[in-house]
């Protein structure tokens, strides 16, 4: 009799743990659940792209100081800071010409073409 309890208990408990686990895997499933889990890694993934951009500006800041070091140059404290990203220059005019448009040509664009 004892045994019989035993394996029907042994039996009860499995079921239980199974029937928890399986509920709990699918709750993990819901899209609910998945999107939030999405949205918890994105947000991981810029917090470690921000944190590299910080250390790559660092780096080069530092490389920079290096390099004026070494070739004598000196920084000016009240020059404004370099801009790396400036505007395209303007295309030149030759004077004498007129511009495509007064030409009476066709405007050329790159990356689109008429089918």
């Amino acid at each position: 009799m004892f045994r019989r309890t035993f394996w029907f208990g042994a039996g009860a408990a499995a079921g239980v743990w199974a029937t928890t686990k399986v509920n709990r895997t699918l709750r993990g499933l819901t899209p609910e659940s998945l999107a939030a889990r999405a949205a918890d890694k994105a947000v991981d993934a810029g917090h470690r792209l921000r944190e590299l951009a910080v250390d790559v500006r660092a780096g080069m800041t530092q490389r920079e100081r290096e390099l004026n070091e070494a070739l004598g140059l000196a920084n000016d404290p009240d020059a404004p800071a370099p801009t790396y990203l400036s505007a395209a220059p303007s295309p030149r005019v030759l004077p004498g010409s007129r511009p495509q448009a007064e030409r009476g040509l066709p405007r050329r664009t790159i990356g689109k073409e008429d089918h």
